[in-house]
């Protein structure tokens, strides 16, 4: 009697559960792609915003409707000036022929939920990538262009009604972002002074990697691999940082991608030192923040003095300041503070002797110049008066001109 009660109740709690599960399937909800979705038309949009005067544009939008089945989706706006979405300013950029012309720009913002606000900044600036205005006398007073919202679900893309919008844009002189630096600092760098790491302390006591020739640097971030070459005592220790007078973003040991060179000389800090003195190369993916160590095979000349020369002193020698200063520690590294007028034309060269100079083609970068110099090279030529502190390292050749 017992065990047919225990069949009879086993059956039940089957039925039961049998019927639990149906009512689930038949109440979960199927993830659905839709065609479309709704964004809302913005309070401004016919209003001729200034962009220029403007601190954020505020768009709202409906959730896709995915079927019921709920989702976390990522939204980013696209504008365009002539409703077409065919081309857009990432495609146009990848070309390195020049030929393909974007038609819309993606904004870099990504929202969360159903509403989000433009930088105008950015508009203006992904503006000026589309309609390639000449100069500031060329750009509309006023302008319609075309919003719409992509929506972003486990890579599937959903595209949103276009809206217009009435806007007053204004010039953007489009430049590559500068490219990211980072700065050795410790104990056999520079004067080896730790503590001294604000921006009037490059050349003294930070040295910063440069880029190098060739390399490829992503126009939005400025990042990839930089370098630095110069000559290490055995177990002298340093690492680096990324803003002058910030500890916050540093690399030590433990972004050392390959130690066989190098070895972590301070537990708690986690300092870089080299096994043994030689000349070696520091390398920097800014983008992974990975450091790598190589040996350096050449023996560079060691140089008693460095000047600059050039039109501003009558091409006499204006001295450099050795960066290295550190007992045991050989200097390739130079610096000095010169104002320069517009039109100088300036050289780099071994004090007292035209042996040894450096010259070649400035390229700007963010609010500095810098050049790979070329030995023998053409005159470097300045375009703006302005104070430069002009850091030199004799190994590369490599020349920076920051702007004071």
């Amino acid at each position: 009697m017992k065990n047919i009660f225990k069949s009879i109740l086993l059956l039940l709690c089957s039925v039961c559960l049998f019927a639990a599960c149906a009512d689930d399937n038949d109440s979960n909800p199927t993830l659905t792609i839709p065609a479309t979705f709704q964004l809302n038309t913005p309070a401004f949009a016919k209003a001729n915003t200034v962009l220029a005067n403007s601190t954020e544009l505020p768009f709202t939008w409906s959730q896709p409707d995915y079927g019921g089945f709920p989702v976390a989706a990522q939204y980013q706006m696209e504008f365009s000036i002539n409703q077409s979405f065919t081309t857009s300013v990432a495609q146009a950029e990848a070309d390195e022929t020049g030929a393909t012309i974007p038609d819309y720009v993606a904004l870099d913002q990504i929202y969360n939920g159903c509403s989000g606000s433009v930088n105008p900044s950015l508009l203006a600036r992904g503006l000026q990538q589309i309609a390639r205005w000449p100069d500031a006398a060329s750009v509309p007073a006023t302008l319609t262009i075309y919003a719409r919202l992509v929506a972003d679900y486990a890579n599937q893309l959903v595209y949103s009604n276009i809206v217009p919008i009435n806007v007053a844009p204004y010039y953007v002189e489009l430049k590559n972002a500068p490219i990211e630096t980072w700065y050795l600092v410790g104990g056999c760098i520079g004067d080896g002074t730790w503590h001294n790491n604000d921006v009037n302390d490059i050349g003294v006591s930070l040295i910063e990697l440069n880029p190098i020739e060739g390399e490829e640097y992503d126009k939005k971030s400025g990042q990839g691999v930089i370098s630095y070459t110069g000559y290490f005592p055995e177990g002298g220790q340093f690492k680096l940082i990324k803003t002058p007078g910030s500890w916050n973003d540093q690399l030590n040991f433990t972004n050392v991608k390959d130690a066989s060179l190098v070895d972590d000389f301070d537990g708690d800090n986690h300092n870089i030192g080299f096994k043994k003195a030689g000349y070696y190369t520091v390398k920097v993916n800014t983008s992974k923040l990975e450091v790598t160590c190589e040996v350096y095979d050449a023996t560079p000349k060691k140089f008693d003095g460095m000047a600059i020369s050039g039109s501003f002193n009558d091409w006499g020698d204006t001295a450099m300041n050795a960066s290295s200063t550190v007992d045991g520690v050989e200097n390739h590294d130079w610096y000095v503070t010169q104002h320069l007028d517009a039109g100088v034309e300036i050289k780099i060269k071994q004090a007292g002797s035209w042996d040894f100079n450096k010259g070649g083609e400035l390229v700007p970068d963010g609010d500095d110049l810098y050049a790979f110099g070329v030995d023998g090279g053409a005159n470097f030529k300045i375009t703006e008066a302005a104070d430069y502190l002009i850091i030199f390292n004799d190994i590369t050749g490599f020349v920076r001109f920051i702007k004071k």
